[in-house]
C-alpha cells in the first residue's frame, strides 16, 4: 500500500500530468488560431506548480515517497520551481510567433511543452536510475516533436532528425552506464549505491567503466565539448520558441540529475569522474568561444555560448571534492547551481527579444538583424544588451557573479591545477567577450536596415521588461538568490 507521503511528494508531478491531460482535450475544442483558452490555462497551471514547488522548498524538508523512488529535496524544489517560472516566460515570448507561423493550428505547442515540464519534473525528484530515466526520455521525446512542429519547414524537420539521431545515442549511453552501475552494486536506488561504492568491495575498473558512459550521457544532455555538435544545429533549425525551450529550462534538469547521479550517487568516485567533467569543460571553454567569434546567424551563435556556459557550470561540479575533502562541496555546487539559474535567466531574455523583433516571413536570426535597434526601441536594444554583458561576464551584471562564485570555487581549493583552470577560464571568458560585445555594437553603431517599428503584446512587453531587469537586480543584489542557492544545496546534501 502506497502511504500518504509518497502521494505529498509528487503532488506537483500529479498537477503537471492532469493539467497536461486537460490541456490536450481543451485543444481539441479550441478553434481559435491564438489558442487564448489553452495558453491561459497553460500559465495558470504553471503558476500553480511554481507556487506548490516554492512553498515546498520553502519548507526546508526532504521527503521520500514510493519506496524511495522519488525524493522532494529543497534544491529539487526549487530547480523544479525555476523550470515552471522558466517555461511561463519561454511561451510568453514565443505564442505571438508560434502563431504568425501555424505552429498552434493543433494546439501541440502547449501540450507538449507541459509534458516536457513534467520530464524535467521527474527527473529533478528521481531518487532511483529508472526513475531519473523515465523523466529524461519523457523530455526528450517531447522536444524531438516540438522541434518538428512546423511541419512544413524544410530545416526544422532536418532538424529534428538530427536531434532524434544524437540524442537517441546519448540516451544509449547513459542508459549502458546506469546498468553497469546497477551490475556492480546490485541496486536502482541512489542512496544504496552510494552506500555499496563507498564500502569499498566493489570492483573499481567495472565502476569507473560504468561513470565514463555516465558522464559521456550527461555531456550530450548539457551539451558539452565533445558532445556538442547538436546544440547549434538544432538551435539554428528549429523554430526560435522551441530553440528557447530547449536552451532554457532543461539545463536546470540536467544540473539536477548530474548532482543526484554523480554527488548524491557516485561521489565515492569523484576522484575519477572529476577529471572526465575537467576535459568536458576545458573543452567546452575553447571550442565555445572560440568558434562563436566566427558565425553570423545569431541563434547558432548562443548555441556556441550555451556550450562556453556549460564549461563554467562543469567547472563548479569538479570542484565540490579536493583530495577526497567535501569541506568546500556547499560552495562549489551552489555556484554551479547559481550559474545554472544565471544562464537560464539570461537566455530567457536573449531569445525573447529575438521572438519579439521576429514578424511573418521574417524571423530576425542574422546578427545584421539587430542593426540600429537602439535607435528603433532603446527598451529592448537596453535588455538586449543587458543580456550580452551577462553573458560576458561584465559587472554588475548576474553573469559575472555567477562567473566570479566558480571561480572563487576553483581557487578555494588551493590547487595548482584548479587555479590553472581558473585562469585558463578567465582567458576564454575575455575571448567569449568578443562576440557578445559585437552584438552591442550592431544595435547601437549600425544604421537600422528598416525604419518599421516594434510591436509586441503587453504581456511580451511586461514579462521581457521584468526579465531584463532581473539581470540587472540580480547582479546588482546577488546576495539572495546566492544564499538560497547555498542553503538549498546544504539542506539536500548535507554538506
Amino acid at each position: 500500500m502506497i502511504d500518504k507521503l509518497s502521494w505529498i511528494s509528487v503532488y506537483p508531478e500529479i498537477v503537471l500530468l492532469i493539467m497536461a491531460c486537460v490541456i490536450a482535450l481543451v485543444d481539441l475544442a479550441v478553434t481559435s488560431a491564438r489558442r487564448t483558452a489553452t495558453y491561459v490555462l497553460t500559465l495558470l497551471a504553471l503558476g500553480v506548480v511554481a507556487l506548490l514547488e516554492g512553498l515546498y522548498a520553502s519548507g526546508g524538508n526532504t521527503l521520500y515517497g514510493f519506496g524511495n523512488m522519488v525524493v522532494s529535496d529543497p534544491m529539487g524544489n526549487w530547480l523544479a520551481c525555476f523550470v515552471s517560472v522558466a517555461m511561463m516566460a519561454t511561451l510568453v515570448y514565443g505564442r505571438p510567433y508560434g502563431a504568425d507561423r501555424g505552429m498552434m493550428r493543433g494546439g501541440e505547442l502547449f501540450t507538449l511543452s507541459m509534458f516536457s515540464v513534467l520530464g524535467m519534473s521527474i527527473m529533478i525528484s528521481g531518487n532511483n536510475f529508472l526513475v531519473i530515466y523515465l523523466g529524461l526520455e519523457l523530455l526528450t521525446l517531447t522536444s524531438y516533436a516540438l522541434v518538428a512542429l512546423r511541419r512544413d519547414h524544410v530545416v526544422a524537420t532536418e532538424a529534428a532528425i538530427k536531434y532524434f539521431v544524437l540524442g537517441a545515442l546519448a540516451s544509449g549511453f547513459l542508459l549502458y552506464g546506469l546498468s553497469m552501475i546497477y551490475g556492480a552494486t546490485g541496486s536502482l536506488d541512489i542512496s544504496e549505491v552510494f552506500k555499496a561504492v563507498n564500502s569499498g568491495h566493489l570492483k573499481h575498473q567495472v565502476l569507473v567503466f560504468g561513470v565514463v558512459f555516465i558522464v559521456t550521457g550527461l555531456g550530450f544532455k548539457l551539451g558539452a565539448v565533445p558532445f556538442h555538435m547538436w546544440v547549434p544545429d538544432i538551435y539554428e533549425g528549429a523554430p526560435t520558441v522551441v530553440s528557447l525551450i530547449i536552451a532554457g529550462a532543461p539545463k536546470l534538469s540536467a544540473f539536477a540529475i548530474c548532482i543526484r547521479l554523480l554527488v548524491e550517487g557516485l561521489l565515492p568516485l569523484a576522484i575519477d569522474w572529476q577529471q572526465m567533467l575537467a576535459i568536458l569543460a576545458i573543452g567546452s571553454l575553447l571550442i565555445g568561444n572560440v568558434v562563436a567569434i566566427s558565425q553570423t546567424n545569431f541563434k547558432r551563435m548562443l548555441g556556441y555560448s550555451t556550450i562556453s556556459q556549460m564549461g563554467f557550470v562543469l567547472l563548479g561540479l569538479m570542484s565540490g571534492v579536493v583530495n577526497g575533502n567535501t569541506l568546500s562541496a556547499a560552495n562549489a555546487y551552489s555556484s554551479a547551481m547559481f550559474y545554472a539559474l544565471t544562464y537560464v535567466l539570461t537566455t530567457l531574455s536573449a531569445f525573447g527579444i529575438i521572438l519579439l523583433l521576429a514578424r511573418e516571413g521574417f524571423e530576425s536570426e542574422e546578427i545584421s538583424d539587430l542593426a540600429g535597434l537602439n535607435q528603433v526601441s532603446p527598451l529592448y536594444a537596453g535588455v538586449m544588451a543587458v543580456s550580452m554583458f551577462s553573458f560576458a561576464g561584465i559587472p554588475p551584471l548576474m553573469g559575472f557573479y555567477a562567473k566570479l562564485s566558480v571561480l572563487q570555487a576553483l581557487i578555494s581549493s588551493g590547487l595548482p591545477s584548479y587555479i590553472a583552470l581558473a585562469v585558463f577560464a578567465v582567458i576564454m571568458s575575455l575571448i567569449g567577450a568578443f562576440f557578445y560585445l559585437r552584438v552591442i555594437k550592431v544595435m547601437y553603431f549600425d544604421p537600422p536596415i528598416t525604419a518599421a517599428t516594434i510591436s509586441a503584446p503587453v504581456d511580451v512587453r511586461i514579462v521581457l521588461s521584468l526579465n531584463g531587469a532581473l539581470v540587472l537586480i540580480l547582479g546588482v543584489f546577488p546576495g539572495g538568490l546566492m544564499t538560497l542557492c547555498a542553503q538549498a544545496i546544504v539542506a539536500t546534501l548535507g554538506t
